[in-house]
């Protein structure tokens, strides 16, 4: 079965673009990060065919990335040599970040201290870079204001860093996935990528912008338009499914011997023998005809920039896998559009309390569909998302939440007819019969019929492709990894994973739900890579050529 490796993406007989970089540039890219001994090793690999089994690939690449939603993108865009500078006329309204920010002017953003910038900065993001990124972007957005950015972008084409990104679908990720009929939660400017204004991405398509808030398929083809427009795309692979990424071991006592992986038992009885190495990606790609090809990758580092959408919760009771069952609104929105819920007379029962069941109650309203709407909370709970929106930027959902509270279920009296809330409820189970018995916060049951039910209670990340489910690089190593209650633990100024080295986390895995602060995990990212090459370089020289690869 044909196999793919790193080999055949930096020789270009894996890609299929159009773009314009030929094999020398991507040569001597990898020469000139590498040094040129690296220039023998591969002027002596032969150009292979795709059909070649090339699973022993000599050549590891520096940055691996893993998803290719807005995270990877912005990464990508910023391994690729993009570079933010102060701009010349900029005055950031922040007195005291602007002085720090004028000390070094010459500097680009990257290269500069990014402990000592962030300091005293607040935002809503928990990660410092996120919130130092996200005002030198979008000043004082958090106080109502639309300042531009005091940012301007070169592209320095000798800071690149050889990287891939791999996905399962087109550049932006989960984005293309998305019920359409429903507004993105984020205003359109919050959600663009650095260099390009949504707003003039719009203009030129020449669509007209009804409002701040937009359809997710716009911001979908905003994303594949981003990679494309900045010359990304060689470094993109669609279609790709991660199997396993695991860490490669050398015995320290053989300099020559191959990577290779080594059972935990092993290294627990002779760890000392063993040094940790490289990164092994291994997974498949999906190609036209609908077969898979698979592939085997070698890297130093990898970035984890996968979201966490892919897996959605559930709520681990009788009867949650019956077909009328919904896990994700793309399926529920799915079975409302093909008429398959119209003229029910029963509700569907909608479980949830955030802005995905909102949109779930808003899609079966909208269509005339009875709903009996389930959550945990009370009603006045402060940490409800709706009372984090403005009722006038945000109409649909106060309109839900103005149901939640006032149309809520009693025991003297039945189901309304449009809409039905259950605050401090559960769901115990569900029946065969299309049935389901909710249960009250002091233990009252009721058995209600359904037509269909949506369980909108969140998501997890599939982290499969990683020992113990990935697991371990959480704050807690016993839980699974969650956006809010269980983020990858990193240093929170270079991105790495706390337990891992050569491990980076970005975007909703480290707790940056929103693209507006997703954005600093690429800064991170990269000014730490660029500081690790820099001094690989440096010991190269010091070396006199050193021995290739290491």
């Amino acid at each position: 079965m044909p196999v793919w490796c790193c080999r055949c993406s930096l020789t270009g007989h894996f890609r299929n673009y159009s773009d314009t970089e030929t094999e020398g540039e991507i040569f001597n890219s990898l020469v000139q990060y590498f040094g040129d001994n690296l220039g023998q090793k591969v002027k002596a690999m032969p150009l292979v065919e795709e059909t070649s089994l090339l699973e022993d690939s000599s050549v590891t690449l520096p940055v691996v990335i893993i998803g290719n939603g807005p995270s990877g993108i912005c990464l990508s865009y910023m391994l690729s040599g993009y570079r933010p500078y102060l701009s010349s006329e900029a005055i950031h309204p922040n007195t005291v970040l602007h002085s720090k920010l004028e000390e070094a002017r010459h500097l680009s953003i990257v290269d500069q201290d990014l402990e000592y910038l962030s300091e005293g900065l607040e935002g809503r993001s928990s990660n410092p870079v996120a919130v130092l990124f996200d005002t030198l972007l979008h000043p004082d957005a958090d106080f109502g204001y639309d300042y531009p950015s005091v940012l301007h972008w070169k592209l320095e084409q000798h800071h690149y860093i050889p990287h891939l990104v791999l996905g399962k679908g087109p550049p932006g990720g989960a984005w293309h996935n998305m019920e359409g009929s429903m507004l993105t939660i984020s205003f359109g400017n919050w959600m663009e990528l650095p260099g390009l204004k949504f707003k003039d991405w719009v203009s030129s398509k020449r669509r007209n912008l009804k409002g701040d808030r937009v359809m997710p398929e716009e911001i979908a083809r905003y994303y594949k338009h981003y990679v494309k427009v900045m010359g990304l795309q060689k470094n993109f692979r669609e279609n790709t499914y991660i199997t396993s990424v695991s860490r490669l071991y050398r015995d320290q006592d053989d300099d020559d011997s191959q990577d290779r992986d080594i059972s935990t038992k092993h290294l627990q009885i002779e760890k000392s023998k063993f040094i940790k190495r490289n990164w092994e990606i291994r997974g498949y790609q999906r190609i036209a005809d609908g077969s898979h090809v698979p592939f085997c990758l070698f890297a130093e580092n990898v970035a984890l920039a996968t979201g966490t959408l892919d897996s959605p919760a559930h709520l681990e009771i009788e009867g949650e896998d019956f077909p009328f069952v919904f896990h994700s609104m793309p399926e529920f929105g799915a079975a409302i559009s093909k008429g398959k819920l119209r003229g029910k007379v029963d509700p569907v029962l909608i479980v949830g309390s955030g802005l995905t069941a909102a949109d779930a109650v808003l899609c079966a309203y909208n269509n005339n569909i009875p709903v009996i709407h389930v959550f945990r909370r009370r009603v006045t709970d402060p940490s409800l998302i709706f009372k984090q929106l403005p009722k006038k930027l945000y109409p649909e959902y106060h309109k839900v939440y103005h149901m939640m509270c006032t149309q809520s279920y009693s025991v003297n009296s039945n189901l309304l007819s449009d809409y039905t809330s259950f605050p401090e409820h559960h769901v115990l189970s569900f029946k065969s019969d299309m049935k389901c018995i909710l249960q009250s916060i002091s233990g009252l049951k009721k058995i209600f019929k359904l037509s269909a039910a949506a369980v909108l209670i969140g998501s997890h990340p599939n982290l499969s492709f990683l020992k113990e489910q990935g697991c371990y690089l959480g704050h807690k190593s016993s839980q699974p990894i969650t956006c809010k209650g269980n983020p990858v633990e990193i240093d929170t100024y270079t991105y790495e994973c706390v337990k891992e080295a050569n491990l980076f986390a970005l975007g909703p895995l480290v707790g940056d739900n929103f693209v507006r602060f997703l954005k600093g995990g690429a800064l991170g990212v990269t000014r730490c890579l660029t500081i690790r090459q820099k001094k690989k370089q440096h010991l190269f020289v010091e070396r006199g050529g050193g021995d290739g690869i290491a």
